[in-house]
Order: C-alpha cells, then structure tokens, then sequence
C-alpha cells in the first residue's frame, strides 16, 4: 500500500495559552474536498487554523501540511497554502490591484506576472472596475472579495477559509460560495472552511469538523449528519384532519402540527419499515374518507447534528451520589 500523504493532518495537537488549554489533543485528516469546521464561540476553530499556519507552536503533537512538518518547514507550506483570515488585511490607502500585485510579490512572482495574476484573480472573484479604486472606499462585502483574491493569487492547493461569507448581501454570498464549491470540486483544493453560517457549510462542504471546548466531538460526512430519520414522515391531508389523527394516536403514532397545514407523524418503534409506514399511512388516509397530498421523508439538519454535539459535550456532568 502506498503511503499518501495528507493534505493536513493534525496528531494528537495541544495549544495552551498560560492557564487556558485551546486545543485538547486534536487529531483529523484532511484530504481533497471541501470541509466545515464548525464550533461555538471559544471552541477552538481558530486556533486549529493558526496551528496549520504555524502562527502558534502546540505544546504537544504534530501539524504536518502536504508531509511536511510544520513550522519546521513553513516557507515551502505557505507556497503552497492560502489564508483568507476574518479580519481585514486590506491596506486602505492603494487599490486592490496595487494590493494583490504586492501578495504576488510575496509569493515569489516577477512584477509583471504578479499584476497579471491580480487582474485575472480580482476578475475571478467579482471586482470589475473598482479593483482600481482606493480600499478605503469599498465596502465590507468587496473587502471580503480582495480577502479572497489575495488568499488565490499563487494558485494554492489548500485554502483556509475564515468566515468568508462575512458582510456579503445574499448575491455576493451565493457568489463566493460558488466559487468555493468549483475550487473544491472542480480544480482539486482542498478546503476548510471555517464559518458560523450553517447554510454556508451545508452547501459548501461534502465532510464536517465540529469542535467543542478544544476537542473535536463530530467528524462525518455531510450525508451521514443530514441523513433521514428513521420512521419519521412529513404529511398533509386535505379534509377527515382529527379523524385521521385519531386512527394515527390510536396506532401509536405521534403528530406534530406544521406550517401550512403540514403534520410530522413519528411511527412507534415497532413499525420502523419505511414501506410499511408508508402503506399504512395512506391506507389510513383513505379510511378516513381523505387523500395525501403532501407526503416527504424527514431528513436531520446540520443544525440538529451541530446542536446535539455541543449540547453532548456542555452538559453540566451529574452530581455525584451520596
């Protein structure tokens, strides 16, 4: 078997900052895609991507990035590595162009092919003609835009993704993160993205990081967090409603009342065969004189999954017996 490095992969990896441990033996592998990384506030998400960074040293572990280790080799991993950090970096007195043609500077480019990158890479991400304007006088949706062209200008096969989405309107964000999904999906990037927005991460991200308290509590496949729930049914019928409900309870069947007239019918235990539930619903329905005429399996959302893993984790430990 041949032995494939990852594109970052974190061992074990402690951070303590004096009193406060912010990474608590944190391990995961990251290869290509597109993966979220989702925390409460103080969870340790941004000090995760500082590690990859080499911004901080772990007090104990190892942070290795395309099999290199990190810091030791940082130079040759931040060629090969985009930041797009959630504070500005944008200096407000040049223009983007003056701005993302220093980036390419940095990253080893000749002047003439640094400006060229910087057009095609402020046209690739929405900046027209106001990439020559002053970014004194953008506004924080086309700041977040030069964030994201100075994190691609030297073309990198890892992204770090901080917030990305922050201060977009509804079109900018849908924006960027078609864009995200194409880097990923379509030219090979691998990456994380950090983020507060859940729907960002639901349509981005095919694999979910969740950390609480310095751990990380969740690692699975965005199919595996929002698959169906067992047994559980969304339905609408138009006439017979609190006949239909009775012959539900009287089966052991519970309902909840939605919007639109919708009811959630959850099957007992003992009837957990999606085609026999399905039978028996509609079997009841006509018992009744009426018709389905909405009927979806429920899926879980990224919500639920995301609510669970903190509230498994904060939950005050049980006092002790006497």
């Amino acid at each position: 078997m041949s032995d494939v490095h990852a594109v970052m992969e974190l061992e074990n990896v402690r951070v303590r900052y004096r009193a406060i441990e912010a990474l608590k033996g944190v391990s995961c592998r990251l290869d290509r895609g597109a993966i979220g990384l989702l925390g409460p506030n103080g969870a340790g998400k941004s000090t995760l991507l500082k590690s990859a960074l080499g911004f901080v040293r772990p007090s104990e572990g190892r942070v290795s990035l395309f099999g290199l280790d990190m810091p030791r080799n940082r130079l040759a991993i931040r060629r090969r590595l985009g930041y797009m950090p959630e504070k500005d970096v944008v200096s407000p007195k040049i223009s983007a162009v003056s701005f993302l043609t220093y980036c390419g500077r940095l990253s080893g480019m000749s002047r003439a092919d640094a400006m060229e990158r910087a057009h095609e890479t402020l046209g690739y991400v929405g900046m027209d003609d106001a990439r020559y304007r002053k970014m004194e006088t953008y506004s924080t949706g086309m700041r977040q835009r030069v964030k994201f062209a100075q994190a691609l200008i030297h073309d990198p096969k890892l992204l770090l993704l901080d917030e990305p989405t922050n201060g977009l309107d509804p079109e900018g964000r849908t924006e960027i993160l078609e864009l995200i999904r194409r880097l990923a999906y379509a030219r090979g990037v691998t990456v994380l993205l950090s983020s507060h927005l859940l729907p960002d991460v639901k349509r981005v991200c095919d694999r979910v990081l969740i950390i609480v308290q310095g751990r990380i509590v969740r690692d699975a496949a965005m199919a595996e967090l929002t698959a169906f729930k067992a047994g559980m049914y969304e339905v609408r019928v138009d006439d017979a409603r609190q006949a239909f409900l009775d012959r539900l309870a009287a089966a052991d069947y519970s309902c909840i009342g939605l919007q639109n007239g919708r009811l959630r019918v959850s099957a007992p235990p003992h009837a957990q065969d999606a085609d026999g539930i399905r039978r028996f619903l509609f079997q009841t329905a006509r018992s009744c004189g009426t018709h389905i005429r909405h009927f979806q399996a429920v899926r879980n959302s990224l919500e639920d999954a995301f609510l669970q893993a903190v509230e498994g984790v904060e939950a005050p430990n049980p006092a002790p017996r006497a």
